[in-house]
């Protein structure tokens, strides 16, 4: 009992000595000093780190990255995307395409005639469309040119309201990612999209037609500058519509860019220069 008393008093004489006025082993002004160094230690950490903080984003452009690893070739999508890249439905089942044309109808919204008319220009094709900055002085915002949704013709909505879905002949709409100063084309030859099936599916696809003509991202569309410099831009779409596939099966197919200038995708990325997708189409 004795012992334990005494280790008792030693813990309180350690958290607490009166006749020292130390707790936990430090007096007010050793407690006072610790303190103060630490707070100006932090400080310093937090100044330091607000410094770099500051020195970075002086080098940083509100209008384009300062440093872009540039990709060999862009990505590329498909509307409307369906669950994990798969377009099934059948046609006398209106449900079952529903979703697909009202996700088509929201994409398109913004390339309505009326609206490009109002808000891009009508540019001259096959060229594109350069507006530099004249040193310092910024030529912001950057005008775009237009797209318009009757480009896309059988596929726009405008003509099927349906986009074919209703009479088993799918549009699938394609884009290609942006990429801020890429320039996709040479000798005024635009980049153009070819869609076909995989080897084992090469008799199910039918025949395909292309919107615009040739299935091309025309030149004026590019280079991209950025959302913050080109606030209006529209990005050009490809339509592809299939007018005979086989019904009641799946059907993989795999689209990609042809163009003189990007290189083909590789294995190991599968989204570059090209987009795979499952097709099925049943007749009930």
């Amino acid at each position: 009992l004795a012992e334990d008393r005494k280790g008792s008093n030693q813990w309180r004489e350690f958290f607490w000595n009166p006749r020292t006025h130390e707790l936990l082993g430090r007096t007010a002004t050793s407690w006072g000093l610790i303190l103060l160094f630490y707070l100006f230690f932090y400080l310093f950490l937090a100044g330091m780190f607000a410094l770099t903080m500051y020195i970075m984003l002086l080098t940083l452009d509100d209008y384009k990255p300062t440093w872009q690893d540039r990709l060999e070739t862009p990505g590329m999508m498909i509307r409307p995307k369906g669950d994990q890249l798969e377009i099934s439905f059948s046609v006398s089942d209106t449900e079952s395409w529903d979703g697909f044309v009202s996700n088509l109808n929201n994409f398109l919204s913004p390339y309505n005639d009326s609206f490009q008319v109002q808000t891009n220009d009508n540019c001259p094709p096959d060229q594109y469309f350069i507006q530099e900055d004249s040193g310092e002085v910024r030529n912001n915002p950057k005008r775009s040119c237009q797209f318009n949704r009757t480009t896309l013709e059988d596929c726009s909505g405008l003509l099927d309201r349906f986009y074919g879905y209703s009479r088993g002949q799918p549009c699938i709409l394609i884009k290609l990612n942006r990429v801020i100063g890429m320039l996709p084309g040479k000798d005024r030859q635009s980049p153009y999209v070819t869609c076909g099936a995989k080897r084992e599916d090469s008799d199910k696809i039918g025949p395909v037609v292309y919107f615009p003509p040739n299935g091309t991202f025309n030149l004026m569309y590019y280079p991209y500058y950025g959302k913050k410099a080109q606030v209006n831009y529209t990005q050009p779409l490809v339509a592809v519509k299939f007018l005979n596939a086989s019904l009641n099966t799946d059907i993989n197919i795999e689209c990609k860019i042809n163009s003189n200038t990007l290189e083909a995708g590789s294995e190991r990325d599968k989204f570059a220069g090209r987009v795979s997708f499952k097709l099925r189409i049943n007749e009930k």
